[in-house]
C-alpha cells in the first residue's frame, strides 16, 4: 500500500528526513513512532502530499505522491494531529462540504457522510454546532472526514491527542474496527496503544528508520530483563549512588518510601541482568532486602533503548 525508497526532505541547514525506507501492506495497521523532532510529520505531510521530498520516491496504492499526486491522494484518509474544523458550521454541514470538495456529489456524498458518521458515532451530534462539541467529539468529525470517500488508506497523526482516557478507548475500539477494512498508518506517543492495536512498528530517530518489526520481535530481540524493582532498608540516597555504579545499570530511580523501606526501579543495558549484582551489594553493605522482582520488556524498554543509544547523540 506504501512503497518509501531513499526519502530525504532537507530544510536550509538540517535533514529532517534522511533516506528513509519501508513499506506498509494492505491490511496492516503500522504504528509510526519516535521522539519529537524525529521526522514523523515530516513523512506524513510528505505520504498526503502537503510537501514535496528533496529526494526519493513515495507510493501510495502504485500511486507515485508527486507525479501522481491526485490519484494517490484519492486513496488517502488524513487525519492530522490538530484537526482543522469550522466552528460555524454543523457537523453534517461540514462533512457535506468536506465531501464536495473531494469530488463527491449526489448519492456518493449523502451515502459515504451516512456511512462516516455511523462509523465514528456522530448520529446524535450531526446536527450540533461544531462549537458546541468536546474534544472527544471533535476528533471524531475529523475521522468521520477522512473516512467520507471510503480511502484504502488512513493517516492517522496523533487520534488520541487531549482525549480522556474513556475517549481513548473510544477511538482505540474504533481504529481496530477500521483496520478489518482498511490499511491505516498510526502515528502517536502512547507506546501501550501501539502494543494493543498495532500489526507491526516503525522507529524514526533523528530522521532515520531504527527498527521496523511487530511489537513482540523487536521486544524478543531487544532481549533486556526491563524495570527491575528494589526494595531496601537503607538510607535512599546512599543505595541509589552505589546501586548506579553497578555493571551494566542505566539508571535509579526512587519509586515510593514505606517508613525506614524505599523502592527504586533500575533499568539495566540491553541484555544485562542485574539481579544477581544487586543482591551482592545488598549483602556486602549489610541491607535488608524485602523485594526484588522484573517487570519484563515492553515497546517502552524498545524505544528508549533506540532512541537514546550512543548513535543518536
Amino acid at each position: 500500500m506504501i512503497r518509501v525508497s531513499n526519502l530525504t526532505k532537507r530544510y536550509v541547514g538540517r535533514t529532517a528526513v534522511d533516506a528513509i525506507s519501508f513499506n506498509v501492506e494492505p491490511g496492516e495497521i503500522v504504528g509510526f513512532l519516535g521522539p519529537n523532532g524525529a521526522g514523523k510529520t515530516t513523512t506524513i505531510r510528505i505520504l498526503t502530499g502537503y510537501m514535496p521530498a528533496t529526494s526519493g520516491t513515495a507510493t501510495v496504492a502504485g500511486h507515485d505522491i508527486l507525479r501522481d499526486s491526485l490519484k494517490a491522494r484519492r486513496k488517502i484518509g488524513y487525519m492530522p494531529e490538530n484537526v482543522p474544523l469550522y466552528e460555524d458550521m454543523r457537523v453534517k454541514e461540514y462533512l457535506r462540504f468536506r465531501a464536495l470538495l473531494k469530488g463527491m456529489r449526489g448519492r456518493e456524498a449523502r451515502n459515504g457522510i451516512a456511512e462516516a458518521i455511523d462509523l465514528c458515532g456522530l448520529t446524535e451530534m450531526r446536527g450540533k454546532m461544531i462549537s458546541a462539541l468536546s474534544k472527544g467529539y471533535r476528533q471524531r468529525v475529523g475521522l468521520a472526514d477522512a473516512l467520507i470517500h471510503n480511502p484504502e488508506l488512513l493517516i492517522l497523526d496523533e487520534p488520541t491527542n487531549g482525549l480522556d482516557p474513556n475517549q481513548i478507548r473510544r477511538v482505540r475500539k474504533l481504529i481496530k474496527q477500521l483496520g478489518l477494512s482498511h490499511t491505516i498508518l498510526i502515528s502517536t506517543h502512547i507506546l501501550s496503544e501501539v502494543e494493543m492495536i498495532c500489526d507491526r512498528v516503525i522507529i524514526l530517530d533523528r530522521g532515520q528508520v531504527r527498527a521496523a518489526d511487530t511489537p513482540e520481535n523487536l521486544i524478543n530481540r531487544l532481549r533486556t530483563v526491563g524495570h527491575i524493582s528494589v526494595e531496601i532498608k537503607t538510607p535512599a540516597v546512599m543505595a541509589a549512588d552505589k546501586i548506579k555504579k553497578l555493571p551494566g545499570v542505566k539508571k535509579v530511580m526512587k519509586e515510593i518510601a514505606d517508613g525506614e523501606w524505599t523502592r527504586f526501579t533500575v533499568r539495566a543495558e540491553s541484555g544485562t541482568d542485574v539481579r544477581e549484582s544487586v543482591v551482592a551489594l545488598a549483602v556486602a553493605n549489610k541491607w535488608s532486602l524485602r523485594e526484588i522482582h522484573t517487570h519484563g520488556a515492553s515497546l517502552e524498554d524498545v524505544f528508549v533503548e533506540l532512541t537514546q543509544s550512543p548513535h543518536t547523540g
